[in-house]
Parts: structure tokens; sequence; C-alpha cells
């Protein structure tokens, strides 16, 4: 089960918020050129290219085992992993709902990720969530 809570706080205080910043920029300007209506996979590889420009580092795809008791039940595969520490999931959805939430949440605390972002393109603006890994639950903001 999974802890799922909203806390206000300044931008400043959460974890890894110029990345993010500069990772929802990018975004934005993607959302800007397209908007709503393509493929998950064409943000993706757009987001990929504004992101080569600032530069950050990132890996497409990863997979990542899970485990159950030390014993390997599956895998999964991760939109972005950028520098290394921030997971970022892409949506191309009207609307977010809860489980794109819980599926942010749920990598974040099976894989040890600590800052998570979800970014959905597919509503007329571009829709945002951070979620941060502290080890005992996940908090969004």
């Amino acid at each position: 089960m999974f802890t799922f809570t909203f806390y206000p706080m300044a931008v400043a205080d959460l974890k890894y918020h110029d990345t993010t910043g500069q990772i929802i920029g990018c975004a934005m300007k993607v959302h800007r050129y397209f908007g709503p209506g393509f493929p998950e996979v064409v943000y993706k590889r757009a987001l990929t290219i504004e992101l080569d420009k600032i530069p950050l580092s990132y890996s497409l795809e990863t997979e990542r085992d899970i485990f159950y008791e030390d014993q390997m039940i599956g895998k999964r595969r991760l939109d972005l992993l950028v520098e290394q520490n921030i997971l970022v999931e892409l949506k191309a959805l009207i609307e977010i709902d809860r489980s794109c939430f819980a599926q942010i949440i749920n990598y974040l605390r099976v894989f040890n990720i600590q800052v998570g972002l979800l970014l959905n393109f597919g509503s007329a603006s571009l829709q945002f969530k951070t979620s941060i890994n502290t080890k005992q639950s996940v908090k969004s903001f």
C-alpha cells in the first residue's frame, strides 16, 4: 500500500527543483509545439531533443526488475530516468487519474528513485505533478 499525501511547500524546498524545472520547461516547449492529440512516443522523442539541448543526462525505456521477498517476479520499463535520480513518466491522456499517480508512486518506492515527475501532454495545457520519495512515504506536490 502507498501513502499519497499533498503537502504545501515552497518550490525551493523540493529536492532537485532546478532540474525538474528544466524538464518541465522542455515539456512545455514540446506541448506548445504539438498541442494535445499525439501518441506518447511523439512527445517522448521531442522531449529528449529538448533535454539534449540543456544538456541533461537521461536514459530511455530503462528496464528494471521487480522483486518480492528477494525473488524477481517481473520487469517494468521506465519512460525516462533523468540524471539517474528523477523518474519522468509521460502520459498523453485527456485527463490523468489516480492510476497514473499510483504508478509513479509505486515506481519511486519499488525502484528506490528519489523524485518522480508525471507529465501529461494529452490535455489542452501541459499537466505535471512532482512526487518525492522520502523512504517512509511518497509525497506529491
